[in-house]
């Protein structure tokens, strides 16, 4: 009997449709094979059956041959197993990523140097505010060495009140001395 002439047209049965795409299906991922094995050829399919179920065949891979598809710009390409990589891509994004790992590191040097300086702040700060305790708290050490720290501000205090009065007495004497001439 051999083969017949198939007329197209949709299979009205629900199991007939079904099993006629299993057949073809299979038939159509042979004849793909056999197309990129004889010609080199990069091949993609992708068919979705009767009940929604999607089914795909690559060489080398669906990925690879749909990324070539989409970036059909014409640049260099770098074959990796189970995908092809656009060589200038991979690089602009590799720069980017140095560019914003060296931003990240710059930021980070930064903030320790900060973070330093107001370490060293709050020592500092730490050292003066010694004595921010009650003074019925302190121990007899710590109210000595109150009372030398209150006598060296007495004392500059008295200093910066000379300085100011005599600031304010040669104000007086050029005020009177530009009066008379």
């Amino acid at each position: 009997m051999g083969r017949r002439k198939i007329e197209m047209k949709m299979v009205k049965d629900r199991s007939s449709r079904q099993v006629t795409f299993s057949k073809r299906r299979t038939g159509l991922f042979k004849k793909a094979n056999e197309l990129a094995t004889l010609c080199a050829a990069q091949v993609a399919i992708v068919v979705f059956s009767p009940g929604g179920k999607p089914y795909s065949f690559g060489h080398p891979s669906v990925e690879a041959v749909a990324e070539r598809f989409l970036n059909q710009d014409g640049r260099p390409k770098v074959s990796i197993p189970g995908q092809v990589v656009d060589q200038s891509w991979r690089e602009a994004k590799v720069g980017k990523l140095n560019r914003q790992l060296n931003t990240v590191l710059n930021r980070l040097q930064a903030e320790t140097k900060q973070g330093e300086v107001l370490d060293e702040a709050i020592r500092a700060s730490r050292q003066k505010l010694k004595h921010q305790k009650p003074v019925n708290e302190l121990n007899v050490d710590e109210l000595l060495e109150m009372r030398g720290s209150m006598e060296k501000l007495r004392e500059k205090i008295r200093g910066r009140i000379s300085e100011i009065e005599a600031s304010s007495s040669l104000l007086l004497l050029s005020k009177m001395a530009v009066e008379q001439a």
